[in-house]
């Protein structure tokens, strides 16, 4: 039995880690890939919730023995995604999801290309402004910056199955919601989650 791979990504400011928070509080069908950093934690972080944090000699020994899934260098400070992990909760038959950028989600497809990709957008291009301008606590530079990124990142929607656009948030959550429940409900899912139903009936 093999469970599902989500891959979520979006731009800054589209509300993607909202939208994933909430799935999670809906569905316990799903667990979070929780990923390794070599950065310091920050105040109120946790050790295994936000990240696995780790020195950068333990990244290195990892990356050598072919430990992640995907991985990136950012600002000096690394991140990856762990695949002993997530091949053993799917292996019991777990979904897991991966809230990851573009880039990491390329590296993701490489290697389970039958993971499901999401993408979110934000409503308009107007709207992602006022978003990332609403937060108070960022230059205009900074914000100006954040919103090159962002449509740099919007550029790869086409990389990905399926688009959420985040404009009313339980709308969006619905959408998420019922991406993951079709997904279940493929054949091959069916068959894998149900083998004895299926012997049964079709005996």
């Amino acid at each position: 039995m093999s469970g599902h791979l989500y891959i979520v990504s979006a731009p800054s400011g589209a509300g993607k880690t909202t939208l994933v928070r909430m799935l999670l509080a809906n569905d316990s069908g799903i667990r979070l890939s929780i990923s390794y950093t070599t950065r310091a934690p920050r105040p109120g972080e946790q050790d295994g919730r936000e990240y696995n944090f780790i020195d950068m000699g333990t990244f290195r020994a990892m990356v050598e023995r072919g430990d992640f899934l995907e991985w990136a260098e950012v600002h000096g400070n690394c991140y990856g995604t762990s695949r002993p992990w997530i091949e053993a909760e799917m292996a019991v038959g777990r979904d897991v999801l991966l809230e990851i950028d573009w880039q990491g989600a390329q590296q993701v497809r490489r290697q389970f290309p039958s993971a499901i990709g999401i993408f979110v957008l934000p409503p308009s291009a107007a709207e992602l402004e006022r978003r990332l301008t609403g937060r108070g606590t960022d230059s205009a530079e900074v914000i100006a910056r954040r919103l090159a990124a962002a449509r740099d990142e919007m550029r790869h929607v086409a990389e990905f199955d399926y688009v959420i656009i985040n404009d009313e948030l339980q709308l969006a959550l619905a959408d998420l919601l019922s991406v993951v429940r079709a997904s279940r409900l493929r054949l091959d899912s069916q068959r894998a989650r149900h083998p004895g139903l299926f012997a049964d009936l079709l005996h």
